[in-house]
């Protein structure tokens, strides 16, 4: 592809189909499977009014089934203005790879709602949230085994708690009701650990990389992820829980966040917490004492350091700005958040990026679990942790009694102790994320015709996609 930096470029949706394409050239698909994986296989657009203060509001909703070749299918649900048909089309193809890079058996689809949530009022928002439920439950678009949504952008463990009382009380006895949605409270099933699952699969993803120095190497880096400078653009759900466990737990140094109303930058590091606690307190980082303030927050993507993380909206990384970028390394933790033609930019500079239907998959992961959680109707752990715990006492006693020593107090507890739900789901979304770099590294590294990571992982999508068509007679 070679893109002229001096016209605009294409759409969201056309950018994905665009790399798509790339992708698909570079494989041998029977004829007509490329657009049949291509193409959404459908959406369902919904206008529906609520009686709010005093009069009828109009709302207009989405729910987007890019491939339905395994089922159910997957994909969050979104509130936002700038929601519309061809962005929740694009980001249910993106889901659909995504699930397939995975490797979790859903299909993939999208769904979001045309609205500010921070307009209405909590009580205003869980009518609108019901209504916009009840369109898509009756029409199965809302379904344990068929269409199972989870948050997004404007949307969270709340509304979906709205979601699934909505379908139980219009399918009084199905038993699976619990699964029709993910990333559900606690006391509605869901599983501990989701709420951080992005977060938390985007650091997985990222030391998986660092484990790999031929890969390291290409990125223009060096050593292992502790100590590396860290800039993120967005500081929600995803980029905070990423940040926080990348500072907290692997030493890195978070020198540059953006967010809605500017940007802070400080060379010798942010304290993450402290910035997240100004956020809730005062609706933006401006004021921040910790770091200089600059109110354009786009700039901060152009700061140099070692490993950017855009974890916002599509676009931000873009023909105007991708000449600028002096990251080594791009962790995408949006969807979508480089264009194509950024995307080949980055590529020509040497700067490699961590596409995002591979490192923000640790939602969609633990997603899978809380669906399997919820048709199992039981937790994670509690039929073996018991088991787990007397073997390990017997095996500590015996070793005790052949030695004569006595093991240390701290060892026997955390030896002895058998793993919870939130540490099993940590060690399962763990897996997922390692397997899911080797697997479309393997194919960077393999193929000369391969010149990234992401369409190494559209590759693999791709491949892992037609192959469930074909395997149903397609």
């Amino acid at each position: 592809m070679n893109i002229n930096q001096s016209h605009p470029e294409p759409s969201f949706r056309d950018s994905v189909d665009l790399m798509f394409s790339q992708a698909a050239r570079l494989i041998d698909l029977p004829p007509g499977l490329e657009e049949k994986i291509r193409i959404c296989d459908s959406t369902y657009t919904v206008r529906f009014g609520v009686k709010l203060r005093g009069k009828i509001h109009t709302f207009t909703g989405y729910r987007s089934v890019h491939s339905d070749h395994k089922e159910p299918v997957k994909g969050g649900i979104r509130y936002d203005l700038g929601v519309n048909q061809d962005e929740v089309e694009a980001l249910s193809a993106l889901m659909t790879y995504k699930c397939a890079v995975i490797d979790v058996p859903f299909g993939g689809s999208k769904g979001g709602l045309c609205i500010n949530p921070r307009e209405w009022s909590e009580e205003e928002l869980e009518k609108i949230t019901r209504r916009f439920a009840f369109e898509l439950i009756k029409r199965d678009l809302i379904n344990p085994s068929q269409n199972v949504p989870a948050p997004d952008m404007g949307t969270g463990a709340r509304e979906m708690g709205w979601i699934i009382d909505e379908y139980k009380r219009m399918h009084t006895t199905d038993i699976n009701a619990a699964a029709c949605v993910t990333g559900k409270p606690l006391e509605n099933g869901g599983i501990a650990g989701r709420v951080e699952a992005t977060g938390r699969g985007l650091q997985y993803a990222l030391r998986e990389f660092f484990r790999h120095p031929e890969d390291v190497k290409k990125a223009n880096l060096s050593g292992g992820l502790g100590a590396k400078r860290v800039i993120v653009q967005g500081l929600g759900n995803v980029g905070y829980h990423t940040v926080k466990f990348l500072q907290q737990e692997d030493d890195c140094k978070i020198i540059g966040i953006g967010e809605h109303d500017g940007a802070l930058f400080n060379p010798d590091g942010i304290d993450v917490e402290a910035v997240r606690a100004h956020i809730v307190e005062h609706g933006g980082v401006k004021g921040f004492e910790g770091a200089d303030y600059n109110p354009k927050s786009a700039e901060v993507l152009e700061q140099e350091c070692d490993i950017l993380i855009p974890a916002a909206m599509e676009g931000v990384l873009n023909l105007r700005n991708a000449g600028r970028i002096r990251a080594k390394l791009i962790l995408e933790a949006a969807n979508g958040p480089t264009t194509a033609g950024a995307s080949e930019v980055l590529r020509e500079r040497g700067i490699v990026v961590i596409p995002d239907m591979f490192a923000n998959a640790g939602g969609v992961t633990v997603s899978y679990f809380e669906w399997v959680k919820n048709l199992s109707q039981i937790s994670f752990g509690q039929m073996q942790r018991r088991l787990e715990e007397t073997r390990a006492q017997m095996l500590v006693d015996e070793l005790e009694r052949l030695t004569g020593n006595s093991v240390s107090r701290e060892f026997r507890e955390q030896f002895v102790r058998g793993a919870d739900e939130l540490e099993l789901v940590r060690s399962g979304l763990d897996d997922s994320m390692r397997l899911g770099y080797q697997s479309i590294a393997e194919i960077w590294r393999s193929r000369d015709d391969v010149p990234d990571l992401r369409t190494a992982a559209f590759i693999l999508a791709i491949t892992r996609v037609a192959e469930a068509y074909q395997a149903k007679g397609l």
